[in-house]
């Protein structure tokens, strides 16, 4: 199956933000059967492109592939590793986890607690990681600086259901596939870039860039949003097997946002609704933002326990996502964007 083979490489393949090159080949890999070209930008953006029957206007698609990791801080003399984030870990789910640090070659380990009493209120500084070397054999493989990655292989449950480290967000790029997949056997008339952007953990920093370059006429950011949990009340969440969500706020263009709900009632593809009153924390709020403002809408694939390393979504909704998006975006003709892009 396209996506989740797709997933599998992908999760699998080390992107921490900064550090993203390892995924090039993959994403390039996957979209050029379904597009026209692809490049990668001085920042390194994947951009790939799906040329319209008119091309008078341009549609930017974003969804980052960058993941959240660990970078080395100091080698100590007794071989312990210690380490800061990059991204945002709650240090209390780094405890016993298994790490593949990667430096002159991939070596493994295993993070612990240095003080075994502190149990309440673990914080990055009580962690180290014990890769069994001695200092003096570390520092020929290893140096301050060099990356870590949670090491977890993707599994699929029950009701095809996906788990697994850095869902967030490679689940957007695999959204961006299948709606790839889907334009493939489609007319529409705009442009469309399907853009894999870097650095968004760290600020957003790859959409800044392939905005600026490629000066869209509408946005649509793909990501993750809080898939319901026991702890999490109902009108904060989003549930998984009911279609992505599609955003309301002030980081969301109205008519972008009512356009694309016609169009899921019209196709009678799952959606749901995310309130997002301010700033969403996503690739959308820097679009929204660049240059002169670029009219913007974000879709949200519901995931459980994010930021963690059994980060879990269902591959339905990823599908109804991908077709979701292409039935929008042929929707979109020449004729009807200036009104569509009026408040």
């Amino acid at each position: 199956m396209l996506i989740e083979d797709f997933l599998v490489e992908a999760t699998q393949c080390p992107s921490v933000s900064g550090y993203e090159y390892n995924a090039v080949k993959i994403i390039k890999d996957y979209f050029k059967t379904y597009t026209d070209t692809i490049t990668t930008d001085k920042l390194g953006n994947v951009i790939a492109l799906k040329r319209g029957t008119t091309s008078n206007f341009k549609i930017m698609l974003a969804a980052h592939m960058d993941e959240i990791g660990l970078m080395i801080t100091d080698i100590k003399k007794n071989g312990s590793i210690k380490f800061t984030q990059i991204g945002g870990f709650d240090p209390r789910t780094l405890i016993s986890q298994n790490v593949v640090i990667h430096g002159a070659k991939d070596i493994t380990g295993v993070i612990v607690l240095s003080d075994e009493s502190k149990t309440e209120k673990v914080k990055l500084k009580d962690l180290h990681i014990d890769t069994g070397y001695t200092k003096k054999e570390l520092i020929t493989l290893v140096n301050v600086g060099d990356i870590i990655t949670i090491d977890r292989k993707m599994s699929k449950l029950d009701n095809n259901i996906l788990t697994g480290k850095c869902l967030d967000d490679k689940a957007g790029i695999a959204v961006m596939l299948q709606c790839a997949k889907e334009l493939s056997n489609m007319k529409h008339d705009g442009d469309i870039y399907f853009v894999s952007t870097v650095q968004e953990e760290v600020g957003y920093n790859g959409a800044k860039t392939g905005i600026y370059s490629i000066d869209p006429d509408i946005g649509i950011a793909i990501d993750v949003g809080f898939g319901k949990t026991p702890e999490i009340p109902d009108d904060r969440a989003i549930h998984m097997g009911k279609g992505a969500a599609i955003t309301m706020g002030g980081n969301i263009h109205p008519s972008l946002r009512k356009h694309m709900t016609e169009v899921a009632k019209k196709y009678n593809i799952p959606h749901q609704f995310e309130v997002s009153p301010g700033a969403t924390g996503t690739d959308a709020w820097i679009m929204q933002i660049s240059k002169a403002g670029i009219p913007c809408i974000l879709l949200s694939i519901p995931l459980r326990y994010m930021h963690t390393s059994v980060e879990t979504v269902d591959i339905k909704d990823i599908l109804n996502a991908g077709q979701l998006l292409a039935q929008f975006i042929i929707n979109i003709t020449d004729d009807l964007l200036e009104g569509l892009l009026c408040y």
